[in-house]
């Protein structure tokens, strides 16, 4: 299969680890340029594999006998391929590519309208919900159970034994903060060759007169986000980064290491077993238990944040554990915040490809090409957070994670906040860029501008006021 902007972006991650080594990747700082070379193209080719076995395991195929993408009747031909890319784009430069299905990617609205989402508020027997306590007790333990089993997997219960301890203390952003190192013993006596762990890079306010919220935003190893700690702190509260490839590595070529290696002891997933996103938001809720301990810290008052791959996870998790106080998944995309039986920008395919499908359960690899037989929509997975905030965010000129698809789930999602008493995102109609939404309890803004989460902090730091003290 041709590799998708999906498989390019989690090379590019791979290289952004040069600077910090994780548990299951070396150093590359000791490497010469043809190593890292070769070691990304080992890891390609591991990943592929993986990726190959798991098709056979669920005996799917993809489309035999595709034509060259070059003379693909289906390719839009208005598109044009750039110099040493496998992708094309179109005159505004969107990204387009091909899946392993044979599906392009679109962009125009007239062709994403043939859908039909499943209702939050039906069970499956085909009654309606209509009270919380219906809600509570029957449809959303529906919905879970299908994310579960068939889109991120399973959360093992038997996972290992997390020692926290506090590793190095000094100051920070020009002595406005204290930051301290935290760090999370994995007991990986059931599997040594398996060597993840959790790290935390907390900042407290050093002026702080009691116990501050604190959001812990979902992040890699490198770079540091400098101003989003600077806004953070200056709003009197605490920020904790979250480095997710110490828990477990982002590529298929790691799935028989880290977390779930360590409790597999090294052996192949089950189609139901969990994958790297689920993986990450188990290290996130263990964090969670050591952060609700530290007396600088109001444990009522934690939220999340995450920008694309860990926008996703960062709404996994606040629906997969209801301590987090409030999400705020920035461009999240496909498998995050956005419709997925909408097609439109990044689709199912592109995350169920060879690239990208370690993120989830080997089960949702067969929805590639055969979208609207999945069981659950983004909209059930922001239902899933009612009813705590949540503030979804998109870019214009990030049309790859459909910020217009983010803005219709928040619509769809909106009938279970009512149910439970809160209000919903207030409106059916697209705001114009850059006026935000925040009247309820589901927020949603489309900034001016590209794939980043930077210039939608200060609105979200307003619209948390609402709910942290």
């Amino acid at each position: 299969m041709r590799a998708t902007i999906g498989s390019v972006l989690t090379l590019l991650f791979v290289v952004l680890l040069a600077k910090t080594a994780t548990a299951q990747s070396p150093d590359f700082t000791k490497m010469t340029p043809e190593e890292r070379r070769a070691y990304m193209d080992k890891m390609r080719a591991a990943a592929q594999a993986d990726w190959e076995k798991t098709m056979a395991t669920l005996r799917l195929k993809t489309p035999a006998n595709l034509p060259p993408p070059a003379d693909d009747p289906k390719r839009p031909q208005h598109l044009k391929q750039r110099e040493g890319s496998t992708n094309w784009y179109d005159e505004a430069g969107n990204t387009h590519v091909r899946s392993g299905w044979g599906n392009w990617t679109n962009y125009e609205e007239a062709n994403a309208t043939d859908y039909v989402l499943p209702n939050p508020l039906v069970l499956k027997n085909g009654k309606p919900v209509k009270s919380a306590a219906g809600w509570w007790k029957q449809r959303r333990p529906e919905i879970l159970n299908d994310y579960e089993t068939e889109i991120y997997g399973k959360i093992p219960k038997n996972t290992p034994k997390v020692t926290f301890e506090v590793a190095g203390q000094d100051t920070a952003v020009g002595g406005k903060a204290s930051k301290k190192l935290i760090i999370g013993r994995i007991d990986n006596s059931k599997f040594p060759n398996a060597t993840p762990r959790i790290e935390l890079t907390m900042y407290t306010p050093v002026r702080a007169t009691g116990p501050v919220p604190l959001m812990v935003i979902v992040w890699g190893a490198f770079p540091t986000p400098t101003a989003t700690i600077q806004k953070i702190i200056d709003t009197g509260w605490a920020v904790a980064l979250f480095n997710t490839g110490l828990v477990q590595m982002d590529s298929g070529a790691g799935l028989h290491s880290g977390i779930i290696g360590l409790v597999n002891e090294g052996k192949d997933r089950k189609p139901d077993d969990w994958g790297v996103l689920s993986a990450w938001c188990w290290g996130l809720s263990r964090a969670l238990d050591y952060l609700e301990t530290d007396k600088v810290i109001n444990p009522k008052q934690i939220g999340i944040q995450g920008h694309s791959r860990w926008g996703k996870t960062a709404l996994l998790a606040a629906a997969l554990d209801p301590r987090w106080a409030i999400a705020f998944p920035s461009c999240s995309g496909s498998m995050g915040a956005s419709l997925e039986k909408r097609n439109f920008g990044e689709t199912i395919d592109n995350v169920a490809g060879s690239g990208e499908y370690h993120w989830m359960a080997g089960n949702f690899i067969k929805y590639g090409g055969n979208w609207q037989a999945m069981p659950v929509d983004a909209h059930e997975l922001i239902a899933l957070v009612a009813p705590r905030p949540v503030f979804i965010t998109g870019g214009t000129k990030d049309q790859w994670a459909d910020p217009h698809g983010e803005f219709l789930a928040c619509v769809a999602a909106s009938p279970v906040y009512e149910l439970l008493g809160k209000k919903g995102v207030g409106t059916n109609q697209m705001p114009e860029p850059d006026v935000a939404l925040v009247s309820g309890e589901v927020g949603f803004r489309n900034h001016e501008g590209g794939h980043v989460d930077s210039l939608d902090w200060p609105v979200f730091l307003e619209f948390v006021k609402k709910y942290f003290k």
